[in-house]
């Protein structure tokens, strides 16, 4: 199993930052793919970014189109980060970190993630 504990978020004005935190403890040996999602109120769970294995110690990072230019993913061992920078209201949501033990082009599926966090709150005034 793998714990997944993320930190960071919280209210913010439009156009400006946050940066959320995710440690990944326990079996974390061969946890390829890391990345994160949010939700806002609804049922659908949407991809944000993800850090992908691309072969020994390299990862690849992914962005959403919402995200691209204006997030950041970024990993070092077992700790995800996400850059959250321009931010809108739109972005306001529960952001979750997810991992899983296999690497692939469907990281934007979330129904593809073994493990996931328990969520941090985002929240952007207008």
């Amino acid at each position: 199993q793998v714990q997944l504990v993320e930190s960071g978020g919280g209210l913010v004005q439009a156009g400006g930052s946050l940066r959320l935190s995710c440690y990944a403890s326990g079996r974390t040996t061969g946890t390829y793919d890391m990345g994160w999602f949010r939700q806002a109120p609804g049922p659908e769970r949407e991809f944000v970014a993800a850090t992908i294995w691309s072969g020994g110690n390299s990862y690849s990072a992914y962005y959403a189109d919402s995200a691209k230019g204006r997030f950041m993913i970024s990993r070092d061992k077992n700790t995800v980060y996400l850059q959250m920078n321009s931010l809108k209201p739109e972005d306001t949501a529960v952001y979750y970190c997810a991992a899983r033990h296999h690497s692939g082009s469907d990281y934007f599926r979330s129904d593809l993630y073994d493990y996931w966090g328990q969520g941090t709150q985002v929240t952007v005034s207008s």
